[in-house]
């Protein structure tokens, strides 16, 4: 095969007080490509080889939700107040942050809630941030798509409380407030920001189309996940799998839904789509019924 898999997993640094923080971009040469499992008959883009070579062939609708979210064994998505609650739970599994590339890359616009923009401080939610090694072939593929050059950070918060000095807002961000939040905010925003009044996420959804973004990924958190489940916004989800146990006991450690119940009085069944492997990690790809 044409690659090998980058084994180790480097250090983790601890900023003050012993809080591990994002450090940044993994950097080494991915992998081996992924194990095809199943795969339904989907949507197919032409890909750039070195991507295609790595996933296989990866597309969408041209109007289109999907998320993607890391798990451990026993279905823990947060890690109570841990900053990187991801990158904990994957243990910065290249092929993980390969697949998180790949999937902003398809991108119009990425959705967060301000809560996981604050639990992750220093990051950036571009292809090339999560995963450097491939950034041309992530350039490429916006080029083939019509992309713009990087997807549009979205990020949801009611009351208006963001973290206006965070890296990726300053890059530029579009900002989804109450009117209350957008009094909150007034024009402490830089000047890359632009904001969108809406009390709901059907409506911030329909402003972001209107606005042109169509394909829209979101990764978090459950949160704002569960917000567009129940309004029936979310068409697929992406999940990895990952090998380890993580537990609950006292911390808050939410699965991928949260604020919202469905079972057992609304039965929202999921269609496998996708399975792929590598090594000891399993990414699924479910299509979400509606009813």
């Amino acid at each position: 095969m044409d690659f090998v898999l980058a084994r180790q997993l480097r250090d983790r640094p601890a900023a003050a007080n012993g809080v591990p923080f994002d450090r940044g971009p993994a950097v080494g040469p991915l992998i081996e490509p992924f194990d095809v499992l199943y795969e339904a008959e989907l949507p197919r883009y032409e890909m750039p080889a070195d991507l295609e070579r790595i996933y296989g062939r990866l597309g969408f609708g041209d109007r289109v939700v999907y998320s993607n979210f890391v798990a451990s064994l026993d279905g823990v998505v947060t890690l109570g107040d841990r900053p990187s609650a991801g990158s904990v739970i994957s243990g910065r599994n290249q092929a993980d942050r390969f697949l998180m590339g790949l999937l902003r890359a398809c991108a119009d616009a990425v959705l967060l809630g301000a809560g996981t923009l604050r639990a992750t401080p220093g990051h950036r939610w571009t292809p090339e941030h999560i995963y450097p090694d491939a950034a041309a072939g992530f350039a490429g593929l916006r080029k083939k798509l019509g992309r713009k050059p990087q997807p549009r950070l979205v990020v949801f918060t009611r009351s208006g409380d963001i973290a206006l000095d965070h890296p990726a807002v300053v890059a530029g961000a579009t900002v989804v407030t109450s009117e209350a939040g957008a009094r909150t905010l007034g024009g402490r925003l830089p000047d890359s920001c632009d904001v969108i009044r809406a009390d709901d996420v059907t409506r911030a959804v329909g402003e972001l189309r209107l606005r042109g973004y169509e394909v829209l990924l979101t990764e978090g958190g459950p949160h704002l996940l569960g917000e567009l489940v129940q309004a029936g916004l979310l068409d697929e989800a992406f999940l990895t799998i990952s090998p380890v146990i993580a537990g609950r006991d006292v911390d808050a450690r939410l699965g991928m839904v949260a604020s919202v119940e469905f079972l057992p009085d609304r039965q929202l069944w999921s269609r496998l789509l996708s399975a792929r492997r590598h090594e000891d990690f399993l990414f699924l790809r479910y299509g979400l019924g509606k009813s």
